[in-house]
This record gives structure tokens, C-alpha cells and sequence, in this order.
């Protein structure tokens, strides 16, 4: 049975500021949309925000219209700003109670080609298991499973997805196939430290029946970006989000499943500290990578030009399921290596970078269960 994970980067719509060739020009508006929206929870605007808030709408090409090239401003009760002809902008709003509205990302749809590309990988991968990390929702991956994988001779019979908390339509999912069955699910959405909640998205459990009558639990994960913010709040909030994973893997383990997979987008690499609680520690998952025929093809890396520091994609198993591994590995035909796209063999119809499946490869590893 083949488990695996990958990042499609979303299958039909995805955040403008996201789907840009350079992520140079997207990372701003990021940030830029994380700080007005926080500063439009103040319950007071004090005259210094205000100021903010007119600079960072002007930022984003909002502060004459509410819509701009990556961003709408949504208002449905009260208002916030003023536009006088001939006179400047005010904000006339005086804290949060005075109106209702948010800075909302606007959507575009992915590049048709990717798009196939996407089905491709998956296609060739055959998982039996897979999951999906930055998808819409649900709906999303049956279309694209009935509209886009189909036509491959290649499709899943189980698919499921838990909205989360990113309001960018980056979620988590997971896709069964071959006699395999999801059984009970549990979200960690609402799962809190004493620093509020901890998962950026969610870190939920599927629990599979394989055929042979075997329970495997999928913890899948997509841990806290290092794109935007700081690095040190980055890092706080990855190693927060890996602490509360183990110590879910850590109660399961206590009620007697021996079966546990912990997997996706980790964002970070394996000797970086906010992964060691996952990692070290007295963990006793095990990396797929460190099974003796992993086949990396030269390079460790999992992203980008999978260099060692671009390993960002795990599977880790439990001890139950990784003394039963047979076979494991990385595809990444589906990504554009390097400038030219020849690091590696890429797909025919791939031209250039805005033709890839992801720039994040398909981790995988055969299970003899």
C-alpha cells in the first residue's frame, strides 16, 4: 500500500497575490493584508491609526476604491473610510463597533495546464493513500477528481476535507483509493496553548481501514509558513504547532494505535529546532527518508531545487509502520527545476515555471500492510 503526501498549491482557484511567478510580489500584499486586517480589530482608531490604515490601503491600491489588483475591501454595515471628490481620504470610522468589513484576498484561477500537470503527478504516483495539502475544500477535490483525474484512468473512491483556519482556502484533505476506507475523523482547529489557538490550518486524523482489515491514523499537517512575518514569530508559532502534533501522536500512542503517520508540509527542515519536538526529543517517528532504498533521486530536497535545506515534505512513521516499509521516494516531475526547468525530467507540456504541477514534490512510501 502506497502512502504519500503533496503540496498541489491549489487545484482550480487560488489567492492572486499567491499565484504570481515571483513570490517577491506577492509577499507584501501578504503582509500588508495581515496588518491592515489587524488594525481593523482595534476597538479604538486612535489618529496614529488611522494614519496606518490610509498607508497600508494606499499599499494595496485601495485607498480611492474598494477593490484593488489583489484585494477587496468588503463592507456590510457602516463605513470605514470617506472619499471626497478633490478631497483627501478620511477614515471616518472609530473603532470596530462603527462597521462591518474585512480586507478580503481576491481569487484567480490556476493556470489550466498546471492544473493537468497536477492530475499527472498524481497520476503517476499512485497513492493508495494521499494527502492533499493547499487545497480549496472538498468540493474542489471531487471536481477534480471526477473533471481532471478521471480522464488519466486514475481516480479516488474516499475523498475528504476539513475546512480549517487559514480564510485563503488552503486546507488539508486526504484522497483513498483501492479498497481503502476513512473511517472516524477528528479536527484540531479549535486545539489552544497558552498563547491561543495553534494550528495555522489544522492538524486533523484520519483514521483508514486498509483491506486487510488494518486501522492506519493519518495526522496531516501543514505547519507555519516561513513567507511572511518575522522569523522569530514564524518559528515560535512552526515549533508550537509541531509540539501540539507530537503530542497528539503522543496520546494515540497511549491508547494503544500503533499504526500513525504524521505527514505534509512542515515548512521547515529536519535539523531546524522548531521540528525537533517531532524529530528528537525521544521521538520515536521515523523518517521515510531514512529508509535504506529511499530513492531521492541525488537530491534530499523536497521543494524548489530540492537542495538539502529545500527538504520540507515529510512522512513520519511510527515504529509499526516504518519496520514494514518496502519502498520509498520523491517524485518531482512535476517541478520545475532551476532556471531552464533541467535539473531533472520535467512533463512535455511544461514550458516554463507557470506550467508546474507545484514547486513542491510528491513524497511517498510503500507499505507492506
Amino acid at each position: 500500500m502506497r502512502i504519500a503526501s503533496y503540496n498541489v498549491e491549489n487545484l482550480f482557484m487560488r489567492a492572486k497575490a499567491l499565484n504570481q511567478d515571483s513570490w517577491a510580489e506577492g509577499k507584501p500584499v501578504l503582509e500588508a493584508h495581515a496588518r491592515l486586517n489587524a488594525l481593523f480589530e482595534k476597538k479604538t482608531y486612535t489618529a496614529a491609526d488611522k494614519k496606518k490604515i490610509l498607508a497600508e490601503m494606499k499599499a494595496l491600491g485601495i485607498e480611492k476604491t474598494d477593490e484593488g489588483k489583489f484585494v477587496i475591501l468588503r463592507k456590510t454595515r457602516g463605513s470605514l473610510v470617506k472619499r471626497p471628490n478633490g478631497k483627501p481620504v478620511e477614515v471616518v470610522a472609530s473603532g470596530r463597533d462603527d462597521w462591518i468589513g474585512w480586507l478580503e484576498l481576491k481569487d484567480e484561477t490556476v493556470n489550466e495546464i498546471a492544473i493537468r500537470n497536477t492530475a499527472r503527478v498524481i497520476a503517476d504516483v499512485k497513492a493508495d493513500i494521499l494527502a492533499v495539502v493547499e487545497a480549496e475544500d472538498r468540493i474542489a477535490l471531487c471536481r477534480f477528481n471526477e473533471d481532471v483525474l478521471k480522464p488519466l484512468s486514475f481516480a479516488y473512491q474516499s475523498i475528504m476535507l476539513i475546512d480549517g483556519n487559514d480564510s485563503r482556502g488552503i486546507d488539508v484533505g486526504l484522497m483513498t483509493r483501492g479498497g481503502t476506507r476513512i473511517g472516524q475523523m477528528r479536527s484540531h482547529v479549535e486545539d489552544e496553548d497558552n498563547k491561543g489557538v495553534v494550528f495555522s490550518r489544522d492538524c486533523p486524523e484520519y483514521q483508514v481501514t486498509t483491506p486487510s482489515g488494518e486501522n492506519i491514523l493519518l495526522l496531516i499537517n501543514h505547519l507555519k509558513s516561513k513567507g511572511f512575518g518575522s522569523q522569530a514569530s514564524s518559528n515560535e508559532k512552526r515549533l508550537r504547532q509541531a509540539k501540539q502534533a507530537r503530542k497528539i501522536y503522543e496520546a494515540r500512542r497511549a491508547e494503544g494505535v500503533k499504526n500513525i503517520v504524521v505527514l505534509g508540509d512542515f515548512n521547515d527542515t529536519p535539523d531546524s529546532a522548531p521540528l525537533a519536538p517531532l524529530l528528537k526529543q525521544g521521538s520515536d517517528l521515523k523518517d521515510a527518508s531514512e529508509f535504506s532504498g529511499f530513492d531521492d533521486g541525488g537530491r534530499p530536497g523536497t521543494f524548489g531545487n530540492g537542495t538539502k535545506t529545500q527538504k520540507i515534505d515529510f512522512l513520519l512513521l511510527s515504529p509499526a509502520l516504518f519496520s514494514k516499509v518496502t519502498a520509498a521516494g520523491i517524485f518531482r516531475k512535476g517541478v520545475w527545476g532551476g532556471k531552464n526547468g533541467t535539473l531533472w525530467p520535467v512533463y512535455d507540456t511544461m514550458e516554463g515555471p507557470h506550467h508546474a504541477a507545484s514547486d513542491h514534490a510528491a513524497i511517498w512510501a510503500d507499505i507492506g500492510i
